[in-house]
């Protein structure tokens, strides 16, 4: 890759990027297996409430709580708890998650920049990447998220079949669809199987046409999982800011009612393509210090020199060009939006 002018620059104090994938919030669905070219008819699945009587059994804090005395008199004292609960009806045995997806032009260009000459040297350096690496590698990895179904969560989890659609809509109508057998990827790597590797080859160069800003991207997506008559499902779990709410689990509605995934956990499954942080290593979420909040744990240390802006600013700023992986790093970090402007004080 061309190297970028010598002359130091400060980060902007005010940048930032809007997402260039943008996925709807996810409706969750229910039918049976051998129906599912007829699954716009699909009913909703419906969120209820359920009242369960459970046992204590947290960790006890001190010896005095091992006590035999204390613990049947905390046995007696029953967990009550209301919560929410998904399943599909008794008469079907497959959930269906539809969600659309805008690929969006304009990768690296900062929705905010309060610094002409930084702005200026930003596009130099995204166009260089552009033009020598492209958005192929980027685009491959989002397809194999698409393709491998990451995005179903915990219902992916135990499934007797997992079945993607992808179809590319224009004009309101779908002109091209894809479907993958998502059982076939491995969600610890990033490898395509050989008998998917044509369709998901297409895939990957309309999203890469999309980020590059040659074509208008709408994706709809429709993830199968085979999972049993009245089997439980698992929609996106609401965060409650109110602590004096009763309920203990409060699943996400859509308007009409139905239960589904929020957006951001699609895009959270769609971005887990960051294997370049270490040899070997199983996709995580790009994320600037390359968090992953379920195993408390940020792979990309600013010690290393690994993390976003060590990165980021070394390329804008200083010119120190980082290994094409690294620069596949950076641009799905732009891909993702944030801000990053640094503090002028």
């Amino acid at each position: 890759m061309a190297k970028t002018a010598n002359t130091t620059l400060k980060t902007a104090s005010v940048l930032s990027f809007n997402r260039h994938l943008d996925p709807s919030d996810g409706r969750m669905t229910a039918g049976a297996w051998s129906a599912r070219e007829h699954a716009r008819g699909w009913s909703s699945v419906v969120i209820q409430e359920k009242s369960v009587r459970g046992t204590i059994s947290n960790r006890p804090k001190n010896s005095k709580d091992t006590d035999p005395a204390k613990i049947d008199a905390s046995i007696q004292n029953a967990n009550l708890q209301t919560v929410d609960v998904a399943a599909l009806p008794t008469d079907a045995d497959t959930l269906a998650v539809r969600f659309s997806l805008r690929v969006l032009g304009g990768v690296g260009t900062p929705s905010a920049c309060n610094e002409s000459l930084f702005r200026a040297r930003l596009e130099s350096v995204v166009n260089a990447y552009k033009t020598e690496q492209g958005f192929a590698a980027l685009a491959m990895r989002y397809a194999t998220s698409l393709a491998s179904g990451r995005f179903l969560w915990r219902n992916r989890v135990g499934a007797e079949h997992v079945v993607v659609q992808v179809s590319h809509v224009v004009d309101g109508q779908a002109v091209s669809c894809f479907e993958f057998n998502a059982l076939n990827y491995s969600l610890h790597d990033v490898a395509v199987p050989a008998a998917e590797q044509a369709a998901l080859a297409q895939l990957a160069a309309l999203i890469a046409k999309g980020l590059a800003g040659e074509q208008h991207v709408l994706l709809e997506v429709v993830g199968f999982a085979r999972l049993g008559q009245g089997q439980e499902v698992y929609p996106s779990q609401e965060l409650i800011l109110d602590k004096s709410s009763s309920k203990s689990k409060t699943l996400y509605k859509l308007p009409d009612g139905a239960a589904g995934l929020h957006s951001q956990k699609i895009g959270n499954a769609l971005r887990t393509i960051d294997t370049w942080y270490g040899d070997g290593a199983s996709p995580i979420a790009v994320e600037p210090y390359g968090s992953v909040t379920s195993q408390g744990k940020a792979y990309r240390q600013p010690k290393d020199k690994l993390d976003f802006y060590n990165l980021f600013d070394g390329w804008v700023n200083d010119g120190k060009v980082p290994a094409v992986e690294q620069q596949h790093y950076v641009m799905a970090v732009l891909v993702r939006g944030g801000v990053f402007g640094e503090s002028d004080k």
